[in-house]
């Protein structure tokens, strides 16, 4: 029985160390630049979009709550702060991934990339609109890291991992053209 629960707690401890380390392996490899930063928008309470939403119209959309803009805000200062260069950032042109984007690196240009926007509630255009991605991904060669800002499908369609709002899911090319995680980062 005791050796059961000193089991239970030294695999609990793990548990959290695991995804600490994780993160900071994730931030080593950042600051070496030449990496993609696949950023899942901050914190926007709901799912998918309310029925007629317009892109051109952010009254309509689901939106950054209080906390996912502080959050944001928190990520582009951990970046700031651990010196990782951000060479471009590219956002899908939905309303809460453009605020992301803004709130994050707003020192930096920031492009909409169409490639990044959701296909949550149309399927049909995921298998162009990753390869688009894929291909931005493969051909990027810069000295500082590129950020794409998006949505959970579009990382979910690229790397098989389904982020948090506000994960950053690191990938690089291989030779081959396919992609590789090469680490994952969490900012609440």
């Amino acid at each position: 029985m005791r050796f059961a629960v000193l089991a239970s707690f030294i695999l609990a401890a793990l548990a959290t160390i695991a995804p600490a380390s994780a993160t900071e392996a994730a931030w080593s490899k950042l600051a070496n630049g030449g990496h993609t930063i696949l950023l899942r928008h901050a914190i926007a309470p709901g799912t998918g979009d309310p029925a007629g939403f317009k892109l051109d119209d952010c009254s309509t959309q689901r939106n950054l709550s209080a906390e996912g803009r502080t959050q944001a805000q928190r990520i582009g200062a951990r970046i700031a702060a651990r010196g990782i260069r951000i060479e471009r950032v590219l956002t899908s042109q939905w309303c809460r991934a453009r605020d992301t984007a803004t709130l994050a690196f707003g020192r930096t240009p920031i492009s909409e990339e169409p490639a990044l926007n959701s296909f949550f509630s149309d399927r049909s255009t995921e298998p162009q609109q990753t390869e688009a991605v894929r291909k931005l991904i493969v051909e990027f060669n810069g000295a500082g890291n590129q950020v794409m800002v998006t949505h959970q499908v579009n990382i979910t369609a690229l790397t098989g991992i389904v982020p948090r709002e506000g994960e950053a899911v690191i990938v690089d090319a291989n030779p081959d053209g396919s992609l590789a995680v090469i680490g994952r980062i969490i900012i609440r």
